[in-house]
């Protein structure tokens, strides 16, 4: 079903279903409800301000990957801020101590160079990241998999005894992406078996992001009973840091027609772009749905998608249409609030999106609009 999105709005636009939010979260209550986890936004993956006081009441605090979002986190979210990056400066580490609850390290080196800068200010947490060997990366191979071979992410298991695990509050692994309840079931009972002595050492696990939690086909109640399984072996405090699986299906791009172009196959031109406003559909990549199209051949107007760039490979995919397509009309591209304006960019002087809220009463709010100053502001 189409959200009820005012036709004559400036586009492009990342629009918020407030109302599908709230569907989502309500599966978050859930799981912490009847599992006792404890649940945290991963801002890297998405982060509205706006939308904190919604989340605010069933989520226990933030994730950040360094400075800028633990202040973010600090500063407008208000509760747990948990941050961790692969490597930290001192200037960073000192400013940290300021503004996060926990500081997670990634390796011996990291945690033997900062953890006496950490001590200075009592009652942070310690956590380090344990590289489990478990991939369950369910999107972009690789690109996306922390367990890759020779990844830079975590502790690997045969140098965890060079640990000052008196120091170590927090066992950190991270190995999912996009994956469903067989990831995050799996990942939980691989990092019991594998690294008990361990868990026996630290007052809490956190299992990182990547549970799909709101992805059709998650068994929700399958991860609960891992986590209560866990927690009855361990008798630690169980953490979660989904970002995007709390906002799955939760958001819109709304773009734009303004030409079509003709080369063997009809060729839709948009006021947003691939490598802008959607940079995985390049990266991962992947084909976003858009609401109402299907794809090439399902329908019988079938067109190519992409932007204005200068970039050859702009392109967001092939779709068919049940009606031919005009210069003017609106696509509404589905599930474009992960990973989208938290990686955009200004390339060719391509202007932001606006980014709006769609409340619960069909009122369409403009929480930001960008023009010129934000292009020319990032170059210096």
């Amino acid at each position: 079903m189409k959200p009820n999105i005012p036709p004559d709005i400036r586009t492009p636009a990342y629009v918020l279903d407030v109302a599908v939010l709230k569907r989502n979260l309500a599966t978050a209550a859930r799981i912490k409800r009847e599992s006792g986890a404890k649940m945290l936004l991963a801002t890297k993956a998405w982060a509205m301000p706006a939308a904190f006081p919604l989340m605010r009441d069933v989520l226990d605090g933030t994730t950040a990957s360094g400075e800028y979002e633990a202040r973010l986190g600090r500063e407008a979210f208000g509760k747990e801020v948990h941050v961790y990056a692969p490597a930290y400066t001192p200037a960073e580490v000192e400013n940290l101590t300021g503004l996060a609850d926990h500081i997670y390290f990634n390796s011996p080196e990291q945690i033997a160079r900062f953890l006496p800068i950490v001590k200075r200010t009592p009652g942070i947490h310690v956590g380090i990241r344990v590289n489990p060997g478990y991939s369950n990366a369910t999107l972009g191979g690789a690109l996306y998999d922390p367990c890759a071979p020779y990844s830079r992410f975590g502790t690997v298991k045969g140098e965890l005894d060079k640990l000052p695990w008196e120091a170590i509050d927090i066992f950190h692994v991270h190995a999912l992406c996009e994956s469903l309840h067989d990831g995050s079931v799996g990942l939980i009972r691989h990092v019991a078996r594998e690294f008990a002595p361990y868990l026996k050492r630290v007052k809490a696990v956190n299992f990182g992001g990547g549970h799909f939690i709101n992805k059709p086909g998650y068994d929700v109640a399958a991860l609960i009973g891992a986590i209560k399984t866990f927690r009855a072996e361990f008798n630690i405090e169980v953490i979660l840091e989904p970002g995007a699986g709390l906002v799955v299906d939760a958001g819109y791009l709304v773009a734009s027609v303004i030409g079509i172009h003709r080369n063997e196959k009809d060729i839709l031109i948009l006021d947003a772009s691939a490598s802008c406003h959607m940079p995985d559909v390049l990266e991962v990549p992947y084909r976003p749905p858009i609401l109402g199209a299907g794809a090439p051949g399902e329908h019988p107007h079938s067109y190519i998608i992409g932007g204005k760039t200068c970039m050859t490979g702009d392109i967001i995919g092939e779709y068919s249409f049940p009606q031919p397509v005009a210069v003017g009309d609106r696509l509404i591209f589905g599930d474009m609030m992960q990973y989208s304006f938290v990686k955009n960019t200004t390339f060719n002087g391509t202007p932001l999106p606006d980014i709006a809220m769609l409340e619960e009463d069909g009122r369409y709010r403009v929480l930001r609009s960008f023009g010129y100053e934000a292009f020319r502001d990032r170059l210096g």
